[in-house]
């Protein structure tokens, strides 16, 4: 019998053929492939225009409906005048814009971030800390500084959520077409040969493609390691963002921050300041280091000068636990090889990153950051304070209160974050130019000039967008997940535009306490049933995959939700992104916040609240302890009332339902006749006057140059000048007041001879004198001697409460005189030293050279 079927099987090849767009529509692809668009309402309209169906399935990628128009489409667009009237208008002002001249005069910044949140279709970001990155270098390129950033390119970036039926979540790593996207690979002189970017390991390479998102008129470079060159063991060095074990986090470290310093030297960029956003990024200073030590051939103290004068690391995060460590075995394998390229030794190198140098504690990734670097921040001013307290220990001889750790409290983009409905309202109402006047509360003033018939439409049109897009973008899901798709459409459509909605968006961490909410069952169930008054909450969030407590909370949160008396009223939206965040805050009518003070280091989405007249619930915690104002908002105590922190759940739970069913419901529905409360109404319009100006990114851009980067400049150029003369010499000032210091001996202390005085008791009035002898050896330094009062908190701590500074009355060669004439000024009990600290005018604080000398009052 003759053999009549028989096929092998194929060997297919992908082809990817993209549409040639004509010469009309080419404009199209070079705005799609600038992130200008991201935050211009107009550009993402244009490509809307194109295809709907495929911006909406696409999640709002413009790169994918001018890939795939026919011929027949594109002849199409290029025939409608409206259209291209429309694109010839979107394209003069992404002209205007890119082509405005850089600020010349605020210092350039190198800017190093393990993410960054700029879209949803760039995965390269988890939460909060990419966003904040992402909006900085938006507005970055609003302010027209020049800033140059560094990340990664993640294959798989973070997971996307899904729950399964019993409400467990799913965490799925899906990978990224980077063809896909609105990236550009960075390519040799010869444009067709991809730049690779060697970075020397300890005993081999790690080779990286580099690609560049065009952020307005902002670079960012990502480095790429998942390239054939790559052995298996390093391609997954930028899979995922904060994936895989320490070794692997260790390796990303070691890549962002010599790589990414590495990289700045290959494309020839220099920079004033640089910023390390995190401790993630610290290794930049091992780089630079290296720079100045082995290509310029300084000494490893006066390159620490240099590259501490120009480097400034801010920390987000409140608790010691946050932060990376490594242990030495670990570093010793990645950077063994360092101490000897700088001429240290390995102890030196280690103790960069120990708060206490002669243990055997891990290597501290902030504490490394810490003494490479001039100035530190917090995000807000709270936390600026929690920081002093955490990096304390680095310091001996000083109190947290006197640290030069600072803060800038984090602020959002607004045009990313404002909705388009609003941002048309801003323009027309506060003036064309009313976003370089955001920061002032004049501009937002005008704001209370409106009808309240105004701003209520203005809301409720995009709490109905917010509406729709649940039915139309988890509808189906969830009728297809569901075993009783009744039910289902049921909770659909009864979500409700005339409630009071409120929104819960964050990370799933245990200390965010989502679950506050459902403390007492009952009440929550008199709140959301009452048929006259009706509420609503829509719960969203990801917990971190080795998280089993924050996931634990996400499925209790679900079954809440699937019993009888709340179905319908509490709702969890699934996979929370960038996309998910714009539409949800700016649509709810408050937005709640329950995190365990002081364990918010700031928080944003708060912020991108205020932006669209959304009220704010919160504990006062983060940035709302300084944005709360009566009359614009709500807010916990910030006052702890239990040791025991299950009671203090009880209780914050208490005041949460007590302010929604005494002061928020009622506000809420006093309509008097009207489709909205004129005092609701008027709430929102108090939020948006003094608040908002203050919470936006433009504002935190003028803080840190303020604050921060403009000093560094100064400072840093200051000790380059003449061939880092002032560097070379205060390196050495150091060295001989360091060999030197112990020589210095105490003659003696005199004080006050009274009776009161010699029993330690004083009287509000009594005048005193502290004379101090010294005896400086072979110490040539200047000093600063001051009278130091403290006293013991509730905790037993030790706080500080003033210092009062010595005079040198007598200098008899080695021997000096210092002598102090005061009256006790406040009554109570404290303790009381002296404290000697060396001086010098180029000092930028005293932290930078932290040698203390205590002396006993006898």
């Amino acid at each position: 019998m003759i053999v009549t079927k028989r096929a092998n099987d194929p060997v297919w090849t992908n082809i990817y053929a993209y549409a040639q767009l004509p010469a009309e529509l080419r404009r199209l692809d070079e705005i799609a492939h600038n992130l200008w668009w991201v935050w211009t309402p107009k550009a993402q309209n244009l490509f809307r225009r194109i295809s709907p169906e495929l911006w909406e399935s696409t999640e709002g990628n413009p790169i994918t409906p001018t890939r795939l128009l026919s011929a027949e489409e594109m002849a199409a667009l290029v025939a409608d005048k409206d259209f291209m009237a429309q694109l010839d208008e979107v394209y003069a002002d992404f002209q205007a814009y890119m082509n405005e001249p850089a600020d010349a005069v605020r210092p350039s910044v190198a800017y190093f971030s393990m993410e960054y949140g700029l879209t949803n279709i760039l995965k390269i970001y988890s939460g909060g800390l990419g966003v904040l990155a992402g909006d900085y270098l938006k507005e970055a390129s609003d302010s027209n500084v020049r800033l140059t950033a560094v990340g990664f390119l993640y294959r798989y970036g973070y997971f996307t959520q899904s729950l399964s039926p019993e409400g467990q979540q799913q965490a799925n790593y899906e990978a990224q077409d980077f063809t896909q996207l609105p990236i550009e690979q960075i390519f040799e002189e010869d444009g067709q040969t991809p730049l690779i970017l060697e970075v020397p390991y300890a005993g081999h390479t790690v080779y990286s493609h580099v690609w560049k998102v065009n952020v307005g008129r902002i670079s960012l470079y990502l480095l790429d390691t998942d390239i054939p060159q790559n052995s298996e063991w390093d391609r997954p060095i930028t899979h995922q963002l904060y994936g895989g074990d320490w070794e692997n986090r260790m390796k990303q470290e070691y890549l962002l921050g010599i790589g990414g310093v590495l990289l700045l030297n290959r494309l020839g960029i220099s920079k004033d300041v640089y910023h390390m956003n995190e401790g993630h990024a610290a290794f930049m200073s091992v780089q630079r280091l290296l720079d100045y030590v082995e290509g310029e051939g300084l000494p490893f103290d006066e390159a620490l000068e240099l590259v501490r004068a120009s480097s400034i690391y801010t920390c987000h995060t409140p608790v010691p636990a946050g932060h990376d460590y490594f242990d030495e075995e670990l570093l010793g394998k990645y950077l063994g090889h360092i101490p000897g390229r700088l001429g240290i030794s390995w102890h030196d190198f280690i103790s960069l990153g120990r708060e206490n140098p002669e243990s055997n504690e891990k290597f501290s990734m902030s504490v490394f950051a810490l003494n490479t670097c001039q100035e530190a921040n917090g995000v807000s001013l709270l936390h600026g304070r929690v920081s002093q307290e955490m990096f304390a220990p680095v310091w001996k001889g000083f109190f947290p209160e006197e640290l030069h750790v600072g803060y800038v409290t984090n602020g959002v983009h607004l045009p990313t974050w404002a909705s388009a409905e609003w941002q048309e309202l801003y323009t027309k109402h506060f003036g064309k130019d009313f976003l370089k006047k955001q920061t002032e509360e004049a501009t937002w003033a005008k704001i209370q000039q409106l009808p309240n018939e105004t701003i209520w439409e203005t809301h409720q049109a995009i709490k109905l967008r917010l509406i729709e897009h649940i039915r139309t973008f988890y509808g189906e899901k969830w009728i297809r997940n569901s075993g009783n798709p009744e039910t289902t459409v049921s909770v659909l459509e009864g979500i409700n535009p005339n409630a009071l909605i409120i929104g819960f968006g964050r990370r799933f961490a245990t200390y965010k306490r989502a679950h506050l909410l459902f403390t007492d069952l009952e009440r929550l169930e008199r709140i959301v049933n009452n048929p006259k008054y009706p509420v609503q909450f829509l719960f969203t969030g990801k917990a971190h995959p080795a998280d089993g407590g924050g996931q634990g909370l996400i499925k209790h949160i679900l079954e809440i939700s699937r019993l009888p008396q709340f179905l319908g009223k509490i709702i969890f939206l699934e996979n929370y992104d960038m996309r998910l965040a714009s539409k949800l805050i700016a649509g709810v009518d408050i937005w709640m916040n329950t995190p365990t003070r002081p364990l918010e280091a700031s928080g944003t989405s708060g912020e991108k609240a205020e932006m669209n007249g959304v009220l704010n619930l919160s504990v006062l915690d983060g940035w709302w302890y300084e944005g709360y104002r009566k009359g614009a908002g709500w807010a916990l105590t910030d006052k702890r009332t239990f040791a025991d922190q299950s009671l203090q759940d009880k209780l914050d739970a208490t005041t949460i339902y007590d302010l929604l069913e005494k002061e928020i419901v009622p506000l809420y529905f006093q309509r008097d006749g009207k489709p909205y409360s004129d005092g609701w109404v008027q709430t929102m319009k108090n939020s948006m006057n003094f608040i908002a100006p203050h919470y936006t990114m433009r504002r935190m851009m003028d803080d840190y140059y303020e604050r921060f980067y403009t000093k560094l400049a100064e400072r840093s150029a200051r000790l380059h000048a003449d061939s880092n003369r002032i560097a070379r010499e205060l390196t050495e000032w150091k060295r001989t007041t360091a060999e030197a210091w112990d020589s210095m001996q105490v003659v003696s202390v005199e004080c006050s001879e009274s009776a009161a005085y010699m029993s330690n008791e004083r009287h509000t009035g009594d005048e005193e004198t502290v004379r101090l002898v010294l005896d400086k050896g072979a110490l040539t330094s200047d000093l600063e001697v001051e009278l130091i009062d403290a006293r013991e908190d509730a905790q037993g701590r030790l706080r500080f409460v003033a210092k009062t500074a010595l005079t040198l009355v007598e200098r008899n060669g080695s021997r000096e005189v210092y002598e102090l004439r005061f009256k006790q000024a406040r009554p109570g009990h404290y303790k009381r030293a002296l404290r000697i600290v060396p001086s010098h005018p180029e000092l930028p604080h005293r932290m930078d050279f932290a040698l203390v000398r205590w002396v006993a009052l006898q």
